[in-house]
């Protein structure tokens, strides 16, 4: 999810189209959760309808090398470590 945020501020259902898989329900339980850690900031915008964005927040934001790395890590070793954990069977 934070990944999905280091290009800028989403709104929810472009979050759930980049990540995939993840209902609305998870989606926002998560935003929450990330919001409540100070990683990620909400911003609601007085519209009809209404409009909410997320983005990550300072301290987010200094997860952005980290979550890079890891990303690096899993292009190159994705499909050893799926084939040692025997899920793709």
């Amino acid at each position: 999810m934070l990944y999905a945020l280091g290009a800028g501020p989403r709104r929810p259902g472009q979050l759930r189209a980049e990540i995939g898989g993840i209902s609305a329900k998870v989606l926002t339980e998560t935003l929450r959760r990330l919001e409540e850690y100070a990683l990620v900031e909400r911003r609601a915008y007085a519209e009809a309808p209404p409009r909410v964005e997320y983005s990550r927040a300072a301290l987010g934001r200094t997860l952005l090398e980290p979550n890079e790395a890891l990303g690096r890590w899993s292009d190159t070793y994705g499909d050893a470590f799926v084939e040692a954990q025997g899920w793709d069977d």
